[in-house]
């Protein structure tokens, strides 16, 4: 039994479907029912990390675990109970979600964020694997609204490189770290082919959507601004603006070779992403 913790969410829920695919037994930890799709054999159980107790019934019998664990700030000791907790159950894989340059002091606070999880995992003696992916390609569905209405989409990391993976990518680099003990004691940093920035990325939709997609740079004001208006708390805009700085000035133009390591192939490339979605921008 695999336990897929973060199971709605944009890997998770990949990870999920995927298991299925393969015919493995999955169980989708989730805190709310009623967002869980699950694929038929999934077995679906309502957990919340804040209810030690419905977690250990959630790891009841799990063998390997994928620990999405860090939302925001305040969420390091999370990763630590979900990974002590899971030893105690017998658990005896763990792949941890992460994110790329963490531990670099460059970036702040936010750099530090995912640290004691990935420590947790390190010291638990059990088989682990971290996989620290870069910037989602989905992360610029939050443009289909001003791109539908013919709106230029925000920029908050200028002409910043970053090397763009597909989600699809990083769900499956997951799925093979926990069907196989080879990539036990493995830290992947997750990239996609290429570099590019979000100008880069308007226009490789613009072209795939045949027409334009123009971008607006936005100031650190106008950033704090509108992140604090879609909900983010202090803490985790600050979180985001020190990333977006980090972009702007070339921290994260990284490429690697983890994708290929794992899968044997080159990872999708953004272009590939968005012929993919194109209809959720309103292309045909």
């Amino acid at each position: 039994m695999i336990l897929v913790t973060g199971a709605t969410g944009t890997i998770g829920s990949e990870v999920v479907r995927q298991l299925a695919e393969r015919g493995e037994k999955v169980r989708a930890l989730t805190r709310d029912l009623s967002k869980m799709k699950a694929p038929n054999g999934v077995e679906v159980t309502r957990g919340d990390y804040l209810d030690p107790a419905s977690v250990d019934a959630a790891l009841s019998g799990a063998t390997a675990v994928f620990l999405v664990g860090v939302l925001g700030p305040d969420d390091a000791d999370r990763d630590r109970a979900l990974v002590a907790q899971a030893k105690a159950a017998g658990v005896r894989r763990i792949v941890k979600l992460s994110a790329i340059g963490t531990g670099d002091p460059a970036i702040g606070r936010v750099g530090s964020w995912h640290l004691p999880g990935e420590q947790a995992v390190r010291e638990s003696e059990l088989e682990w694997t971290v996989l620290r992916p870069s910037s989602f390609a989905s992360n610029t569905l939050s443009w289909a609204e001003p791109i539908r209405a013919g709106k230029p989409v925000p920029n908050m990391t200028g002409d910043g490189l970053q090397g763009v993976i597909d989600p699809r990518d990083v769900s499956e680099v997951a799925v093979e770290a926990l069907l196989s003990a080879r990539h036990s004691g493995h830290t992947y940093t997750l990239t996609g082919p290429e570099t590019i920035s979000v100008p880069d990325q308007a226009t490789i939709l613009g072209e795939v959507l045949g027409r334009p997609v123009d971008t607006v740079d936005l100031t650190p004001d106008e950033s704090c601004a509108q992140l604090t208006e879609w909900g983010m708390d202090a803490a985790y805009v600050e979180g985001v603006m020190a990333g977006s700085a980090y972009v702007r000035m070339g921290g994260n133009a990284v490429v690697t070779e983890g994708v290929r390591q794992v899968l044997g192939r080159q990872p999708r490339t953004y272009r590939e992403w968005a012929e993919d979605h194109r209809t959720a921008f309103g292309g045909a």
